[in-house]
């Protein structure tokens, strides 16, 4: 037998000791899941974080080192996961996240940029609190975790492509800080930095508007800084608070303010996905005569453009103009001066 059919072997029996004693819920069986998924290739973290997933994050964040190579999202033995797909929860995680398993802990459904690429069911509960096992299907389930933990994202390389996946990330951190801000006390960090702007820049801001435009921030911020990085396929979020163009101030001390060293750890750990993706990006040919025909010599500026459109069209023209170079000299004295004051 293989290591890997002897892990899953292990994980089985481990559901089983946990369901005979009666109380079983969908955290209950977290902790085999988690055993059972670094055992199966070297060097993999399974992250289970219970803030992080209070706020919208999958159950699991798996990590080789500092790269991310997919995620899990887990529901209760016997649940229905073709309900769980029809949630709005599994149709975000779909559209954002390139590698993603939905798992009722025996039955696995692998999505590739939001499709199913494979199923497999290992077994299936009985009355007695045992596992019936399924020899094919746990032959099955073993090759569908390999296929999802070496599974590497391919790299964009038009910007239209890149600005979709920009998008759909961005729309998932607009979701968490909504939620990690009606989590947190009104002395949390993200009450702090809503006070400032409203204070500063716009005095009827809401929470929905604030976490529009916090996202956007991440995700302009992100590419500008990975239009100037050296640093290719290592670019990190950390990078960018260095790589941010000096002929924008605002910019870089607004990104500095809100995803710098000390963002949010609940938000994080998507802002780091999302660097990850413009570090795989092919940028020379996403800005490959970017902008030559649209009159704008920058092509960040033009590259928002697309983006916006993709994000959300509606707010085109009403929002997405906070950070381009023209609108920031506009806007820039007084959150200046509460950076000075600060």
């Amino acid at each position: 037998m293989s290591d890997e059919l002897k892990s899953i072997q292990n994980y089985i029996h481990a559901i089983e000791k946990k369901l005979a004693l009666g109380d079983a819920t969908e955290h209950t069986h977290r902790s085999s899941l988690e055993t059972m998924v670094e055992s199966l290739a070297e060097g993999i973290t399974a992250t289970n974080e219970p803030k992080h997933i209070e706020c919208g994050a999958p159950d699991f964040i798996l990590r080789k080192g500092s790269v991310t190579v997919g995620y899990i999202e887990a529901k209760d033995t016997g649940k229905s996961l073709d309900e769980a797909e029809k949630t709005d929860q599994l149709k975000r995680y779909r559209d954002s996240l390139t590698n993603l398993i939905l798992t009722d802990y025996l039955e696995f459904r692998w999505y590739v940029n939001g499709d199913c690429r494979l199923k497999a069911r290992m077994g299936s509960p009985s009355k007695d609190s045992k596992i019936r096992r399924d020899k094919d299907g746990i032959q099955a389930v073993a090759e569908l975790l390999t296929g999802f933990l070496s599974h590497k994202a391919e790299g964009v390389g038009t910007p239209r492509e890149l600005a979709w996946r920009m998008a759909r990330q961005a729309h998932l951190i607009r979701n968490l800080i909504i939620n990690a801000f009606q989590n947190e006390p009104e002395g949390g960090s993200l009450h702090i930095q809503l006070a400032a702007f409203r204070d500063n820049l716009i005095p009827d801001l809401s929470v929905e508007y604030f976490a529009d435009m916090y996202a956007q921030t991440i995700a302009y911020g992100l590419f500008a800084a990975r239009c100037t990085s050296k640093t290719g396929l290592s670019f990190t979020r950390l990078d960018a608070t260095q790589n941010l163009p000096r002929t924008n101030p605002f910019l870089r001390k607004l990104f500095q303010y809100i995803a710098g060293y000390d963002l949010d750890d609940r938000i994080a750990w998507l802002v780091d996905d999302l660097a990850q993706v413009l570090a795989q990006a092919d940028m020379e040919a996403v800005l490959k005569d970017f902008g030559k025909h649209s009159g704008k010599e920058d092509p960040v500026v033009h590259f928002y453009e697309t983006f916006l459109k993709e994000y959300d069209e509606k707010i085109r023209e009403m929002r997405g103009v906070y950070y381009t170079p023209e609108s920031v000299c506009k806007s820039s004295g007084r959150m200046g001066q509460f950076w000075d004051n600060s």
